[in-house]
């Protein structure tokens, strides 16, 4: 997984975008590891559903975007 940060937010505001993989599926934000300052509630991030692969939390707006093989099946 990586993280990088880009400029389309308001100003004094970032949103970071993560590239997950299937090894990350389910997804869910925050991510494991967040600083406590950034946590809201747990929310699953359904990648797979959209054709681009994207997808974003609606509480923190962090774009998640799959790359890869998609899984087949179960994962």
């Amino acid at each position: 997984m990586s993280t990088t940060t880009t400029n389309t937010a308001p100003p004094n505001e970032t949103v970071s975008e993560v590239a997950v993989t299937a090894h990350d599926l389910p997804l869910a934000c925050p991510r494991p590891g967040a600083p406590l300052w950034a946590r809201h509630p747990r929310v699953f991030i359904d990648v797979l559903r959209s054709e681009t692969g994207e997808a974003a939390c609606p509480y923190c707006g962090t774009r998640y975007r799959f790359t890869g093989e998609r899984p087949s099946g179960h994962h």
